[in-house]
This record gives C-alpha cells, structure tokens and sequence, in this order.
C-alpha cells in the first residue's frame, strides 16, 4: 500500500505534545479494569466511541453498522458481540433504540471514563475539542471505512479501512499503537531489557502494547508488514552482517516528510557520507548511536509486562563492535573522527562522551543492561593492549560493568541498586491525574526523588479524602493546587529545583486560618472563599480601629509618629494576652479530650461487660428446655413448635380475612362459622403437605432423627398456610371492590377524571374514557383496601373482647404426640388418613 503523500495538517503528521496527550488518552482506556481481559474488538470500539464523542454533549449517536464498518466487523456481529461486551465492560453506557427486526439499530453511547473526566484538571481523558478533532481525525487516517457523501464526493478508506474479518480489529488497534508511539522518521521506540531471541524486540514491543502473547504480536506483525503498512529493517555493518532490528511506520514519515525513514535494506553502508549526526556514517561502527541508544522517553505503555521469555536476544541488545587491523594504522580522517575506539581524540586523549550515557536505564521496571559501552577507561589504554580485560571496566566504572549478565556495577565494594527515572507519571490515575499539571518537572526528578514525590503526593490525597466527603474528589483538589502554586512561580521553566519545590511548596496545604480544610483562603470542600478567614481578618481590622479610636480618645494632642508607637505596643500587648488565652484554652483541651477518653474507654468496658452478661443470659436461656413439648436445650421453645405457633397465627389471620367480606360482623357466631370452614380447608391442606412430606422423607431418617422430622412437618404446615394466605388476601380485595362503598368511590373517581380540563372539550373520547376507568379502578382498589384493614382491626378487637371463648379443637392438638406416633409406620399412616 502507498504511504500517503505529504501535505500540510496530515493526521498522522502529530505534534509533540498533541501525540503525548492522545497517547496518554488511548493508554488510559486501554488501562480501565473494565478493559482487562477483554476482546481487541470491544477495546478497539471503545477508542471508536472516545474519538467521536462530541465534547459538547458527552454522548455519540451511531448505529451498529457503522460502528462495526470502524472496527471490521458485520452488523450482525456487532450487535450479537461488541454492543454486549460494551455493556459488560462498565466502559460505556450504551442505549439502543431497536431496528425493524428487533436488533441494535442506532446507540447512543456515553464513554464513562470521559464523561467523568469532563472538567477535571490534568486527567489524561480530559481532552479539549481541538484534540478530539484530532484524535478523530488520526483514526480516520487509520481505519476510517470511507464513505460516498450525498454530493458525491468521496472520502477515501483509511490505511486499514478495507480489512475486515478474522483479525481485523487487532490489526487497526496494533497499527494505531504504533503510530502513537512512532516518532517523526517513522521509527517505533523498541522496548528494553532481555526479549525471546525466537520473535526479537519489535514483537515484544508491540505485545507489550496490546498486552498479549509473542506469537500473536508475531503474527499481527507479519501481517502488517504483508500490507507494507509497517517494516522490520535491520541495521547493516560494515562486515555486511544483519544487527539490531527496527519498527518502522513508514505513513507516518511520509506525513512529516522524513527523508530519513529506515529502507527495508536495513541502514547505509560504510563510507557512504552523511549522518544525522554530521561525522560521517556511523552504521558500520561501534558508535551507540541513534540506533542504539533508547530515547529519552520509556516505552509509554510501561504497565504491560508481558515481554515474552527472559532469553536475550544478542543480536538486539548489542551493537557489534569494527574489527580492528592487526597493524596500528594512524586515523587522521576528520569524517570519521569520534567514530570508534582506538582512534585519537583531538589530541587529548579522552573520549569526548561517555559511550554508555543513557544505557542504564530501565523500561518496564526491568533492569535493561547498557546495549554498548566504550572500553575506553578515563585515562587509561585502548582496549587492544588490554585483549584479557573485560570491556565493560570503563566509563569510569559508572556504567554496567555485567551488561550481559543483567547486573549492576560494584561501587565502594558492594553493588549498588539504582533507582531508575521514570518518564511517564505514575501508573495509578489519582496520581496521574494530580501530578498532571508538574508533569514536565517529573521529567526533572531522578529515580529517588520521583519516589519521594510520589509517596508524598499519596500522603497528601490520603489526608485530602480524609476531610472531604468525596475521596474521588481528591486529585482533582490536589492537581488545582499545583496548578495555583505554579502560576504564582511564573511557570514550570522559572522552577529551578523541582524536587525542593515539590516537597515543601507545591504538595504542601497553606493554611491561612485554623480551619484544616482552608488552603490559601479558600475551602476544599466547597471551592469557595473561606469564611473563617474573612472573619479573622474582620476581627483584626476591628481591634486595630477600636484600637486607635482609643489612643484618639485618651492621647489627643499625639503626632503620628508617636500615634502609630503607641498602637503597635497595644496591638502587641493584645496580641501576648491572646497567646496566653490560646495556651489556656488549648491545656483547657487537652484536659476535655482526656476527660472524654477516659469516658470512652468506661463506656466501652461498660459495654464488654454488658455483652458478656447478654451472652452468658443467652446460654442460660438456650439451656431451657421447650415450654410446649419439654424438648431439652431448646431455648425455650423448640423449633417445630415455634412453626407450629406460627401456623396457628396463620389460620386465625386467613379467617379473618375471609369473615371481613362474607360475614356479619356483627354476629360472632356467624364470624366464628367462618372461621371455622376456612379452618377445615386449610387443615386438608395442611394434612396433604404432611403426607407429601412424610413420603419425601426415608423412613430410616424418620427413626433416627424424630425431632428433626417433627419440625420438618410443622414447617411444611408453615408453608401450606401462607400460600393460601395470599388467595384469601386477594379473594377479599376483589369481594370488597364489589361492595356499595368501593362503586360509590370509583363513581366519584371517573367524573372527576372526566372533569379535568384537559378532557372538557371532549369528555366521552377514547382517551377520556380510558384515563376515567384507570382512575375509577384506582380508586375501589384503594377503597377495597381501607374495607379490609378496618375490618380486620374490628375482628382483632372482637377477638381480643372475646377472650374468654374456648378455641375449637385444631390439628395441633395431635401434634405433641407426633414424635412418638412416627416411630410406628402403622400409626403414622393412621395419622395421615
């Protein structure tokens, strides 16, 4: 495929901090936990929808077709995968308006990461509408399926627009990854440390940035590379041997019209002429140059750490270094001066760099050891006189002596562990999103300085959540903070020791008064002025004019010199009562706050006291035995005859109900008929789920366990009673909503819905009539449930006055004998008949 042509605006032709912020952006959906472990094609849908969410509303309309044209796929696949995968993310809120056949036509999606990130300073998500434009405008350049507007002009297909299927996901989220990391000569930054000698770095960087295995990366490689959309040159030496491997985009040199983009040859010959370095061509030399050196800032996806199996590769990590002539030669060529070792230096005799500048560094927080290293020591011989020295003692034995072996040097005796300087913030997003406006002093900090800003800013958002209701609210607070100390310096270049001004200016809360949550007059709580601040300056201004209201009064003829002497030694000696008065007060405290400790701590040994006494009364208690059958050990009441009680309750209630509408109620015996029939159906119920139970149940289970079968069959009882209950709930509301009352309400209901003005014009419509018959069926429900709570209340009272009736015989009469009778098959059977 042709790289495009250069022009002016190109969308992958990023800026510098135009890329950063969307990289930033990409990395951090990509990073959600609701990403975690999910399809390319949900985590590419995603990007999709942040990119052309509109900054104004938040929300993006599209419909599933094109959502799957963006990401490769069919409508149907879409509908029946991503929009579901979506959903079960938490990423995106997601509301469908259905098509002809039932499916996911249009959706409306919320990106809820951005949404939250709307108005928050320094978030990686809060993105302006320039760089949405832009960001929208770079995924057109790289998967945008072209469209054919009604005009008739064309918008042509992305460099991935026509892949679709198997695939096709992973393969525009891959070359997306690259062209955010890939720089302007199109060259992707590899990641360090050791990677599979089987796949080399460029696979391991680019599993690391879609967080997969080696052999997948392997494969989504071959099969860019297959569409020329990317290429793996190798660097060439002047023995004509293949080095280090590249990763090239060649779109996006072309957009920033690089005439220095990697050929697939694999670098220049020796003695070609010309470098980006003006020495002539270092290829085929043991100059750690750009194709060496990593770049001053890490692999942006440094969280991901799948980099393939710990074996390294030679041929990736190293430059291999010229062979030397057997015969020393004079090198005099001032192209090719600094080129190698063994070379004169400008007559002085020192190297003029230190070669394994930058090569300690770390990616990934993996200890990369240094690629190459000058054998060249301070002011010692060239390596040729010393062939039995390890090459690595140079550098001043600063840099890694055991490159190969992945360890560090031996200083002062005793190897040393560095800290290595991180780049990019922290990985957590509070932090990220409170440091974000100092970004470019963490830059600044070394390793250990980074990891005391770190802990420090932690603290900080600690203490900030602990006096805000919100905690989410924290890093936002704590990154305007930042904000505001670095516009009172001038900007972060007027910052001249980051570290210092961190610690003890930029983290550190100003209190102006003695409110904890004021910070520089304003409140954290509500963003607004402090008004305990305002009152205390109020205060002073008014002692200082009652003050010299005073001085006018007593000493009149005072000029202003000894005016203003006066006030101040007033002023001061107020000021000294007033710190007497705050010692007082503050002993006065601490005095208060033992008095409470030693209350809390009386009530809390009160309380021990009273749980112990609770809990040795709850043993007692459990040792009582059963007030009904005489169970041992039963708490009082064992648990079948506690069913058997509910049961009963039970009964009495459904009887009541059924007497509210088919009952004299003022005629007991015609309430106690009543009763009595719903008693007996109820009692057959009962009797039918004892039997079912009794045949669930193994006869040899029934022998060795009868208190437990006891319970088993009052709780079947239970249970055959309060599904009943409910019928006879629901039996009584329809015979009520029958009576005079509820057609007298529901009457009363309809014209009045007819009556409304909106209904005046035509009171015997469809529509009229419809909301009067809802209203009028409201209203005998309502009425037919106050007919029934008041007539259940008069029934309990009736009851309750009526206590000195004997209760007619029940079922549970028989049941303390049960125990007994089931230890006998024959009884048991004569029990259930």
């Amino acid at each position: 495929m042709p790289a495009p042509k250069r022009e002016a605006g190109h969308p992958l032709a990023l800026g510098e901090i135009t890329g950063a912020r969307l990289r930033n952006a990409v990395y951090a959906l990509l990073e959600m936990p609701g990403l975690d472990g999910a399809l390319d094609t949900v985590r590419l849908a995603v990007i999709v929808l942040a990119s052309r969410t509109p900054s104004e509303t938040g929300e993006v309309v599209i419909r599933t077709g094109e959502l799957g044209r963006w990401i490769g796929l069919s409508a149907s696949r879409t509908a029946s995968s991503v929009v579901p995968g979506l959903r079960r993310s938490g990423m995106v809120e997601v509301e469908t308006e259905p098509g002809e056949f039932g499916q996911d036509d249009a959706l409306r999606c919320r990106v809820l990461p951005m949404w939250k990130a709307r108005g928050v300073v320094g978030h990686p998500l809060h993105l302006t509408k320039i760089e949405l434009a832009t960001l929208l405008r770079l995924m057109e350049a790289v998967m945008a399926p072209g469209w054919t507007h009604r005009d008739g002009r064309v918008t042509p297909a992305g460099l991935l627009g026509q892949r679709t299927g198997r695939g096709a996901a992973t393969d525009r989220l891959a070359l997306l990854l690259l062209v955010l990391e890939a720089r302007e000569t199109g060259r992707v930054r590899l990641c360090g440390g050791r990677v599979s000698q089987r796949y080399g770095r460029p696979a391991a960087t680019l599993a690391r940035l879609l967080g997969c295995s080696l052999s997948r990366a392997e494969r989504v490689l071959a099969r860019l590379e297959d569409a020329e959309l990317v290429k793996r040159p190798r660097k060439r030496t002047v023995s004509g041997l293949q080095q280090e491997a590249r990763l090239v985009v060649p779109a996006v040199a072309a957009a920033h019209g690089s005439h220095r983009v990697d050929a697939g040859s694999g670098g220049r010959q020796a003695g070609s002429g010309g470098s980006d370095r003006g020495v002539g061509d270092l290829a085929g030399t043991a100059w750690p140059g750009s194709g060496s050196l990593p770049s001053e800032k890490p692999q942006v996806n440094g969280v991901r750490k799948r980099c393939g199996s710990d074996a390294g590769d030679l041929a990736n990590t190293a430059d291999l270094h010229t062979d030397h002539p057997h015969l020393g030669t004079a090198v005099s060529s001032p192209a090719v001066s600094r080129g190698f070792s063994g070379e004169g230096r400008d007559g002085i005799g020192r190297r003029p760099e230190r070669a394994c500048a930058r090569e300690d560094r770390a990616v990934d927080g993996e200890e990369a050891a240094a690629g190459s290293a000058s054998s060249v020591a301070e002011d010692g011989p060239l390596r040729g006189e010393k062939p039995k020295e390890f090459p690595g003692e140079g550098c001043g034995g600063r840099h890694a002596a055991g490159a190969l072996a992945g360890e560090w040097p031996k200083v002062g005796g005793s190897v040393k562990a560095q800290r290595q300087r991180r780049v990019t913030l922290p990985a957590d997003l509070g932090l990220r999103v409170a440091l974000g406006p100092v970004a470019g002093l963490w830059q600044r900090l070394s390793g250990w300085q980074q990891e005391q800003v770190e802990a420090a800013a932690e603290a900080e958002l600690y203490r900030l959540a602990g006096l805000l209701e919100r905690a989410d609210a924290a890093p936002r607070l704590l990154a305007g903070r930042l904000t505001d100390r670095l516009a009172e310096t001038g900007g972060e270049a007027l910052v001249k020791r980051p570290y210092p001004w961190l610690i003890r200016r930029g983290l550190v809360q100003r209190q102006a008064c003695t409110d904890r949550r004021c910070d520089d007059g304003i409140r954290l709580d509500t963003g607004g002025e402090c008004g305990n601040c305002g009152n205390v300056i109020h205060i002073r201004r008014a002692r200082r004019a009652k003050a010299v209201a005073e001085i006018e009064r007593e000493l009149p003829g005072l000029s202003d010199r000894e005016r203003r002497r006066v006030l101040e030694e007033r002023l001061r000696e107020r000021a000294a009562i007033e710190a007497e008065n705050q010692v007082r007060r503050r002993e006065q405290a601490r005095a208060e706050q033992a008095r409470r400790d030693a209350a809390r701590a009386a009530a809390q040994e009160q309380a021990e006291l009273e749980r112990a006494a609770a809990a040795a009364a709850d043993v007692v208690r459990q040792a009582l035995p059963c007030e009904d059958c005489g169970l041992q050990r039963s708490g009082g009441l064992c648990e079948a005859c506690g069913f058997r009680h509910r049961t009963e309750a039970a009964i009495a209630e459904a009887g009541l109900i059924a007497a509210t509408w088919s009952a004299d109620l003022t005629d007991p015996g015609n309430v106690a008929v009543v009763t009595a029939d719903v008693r007996a159906a109820l009692e057959r119920d009962i009797a039918a789920a004892r039997a079912d139970y009794l045949h669930a149940l193994d006869p040899a289970d029934q022998e060795a366990d009868p208190v437990g079968t006891a319970a088993a069959l009052a709780y079947g009882a239970l249970h055959a009673v309060q599904e009943a209950l409910p019928e006879y709930r629901r039996c009584a509301l329809a015979m009520l909503g029958r009576t005079e009352e509820a057609e007298a309400e529901a009457r009363r209901a309809y014209k009045a819905e007819q009556g409304r003005p909106w209904f005046r014009h035509n009171p015997a419509g469809a529509d009229a009539v419809a909301a009067a018959t809802k209203a009028a069926a409201a209203a005998r429900e309502r009425t037919a449930e106050y007919l029934l709570a008041a007539r259940l209340e008069q029934l309990r009272e009736q009851t309750e006055a009526r206590s000195e009736a004997v209760a007619p015989a029940s079922w549970t009469d028989r049941l303390p004998g049960l125990a007994s009778c089931l230890l006998d098959g024959e009884a048991a059977g004569v029990v259930i008949a």
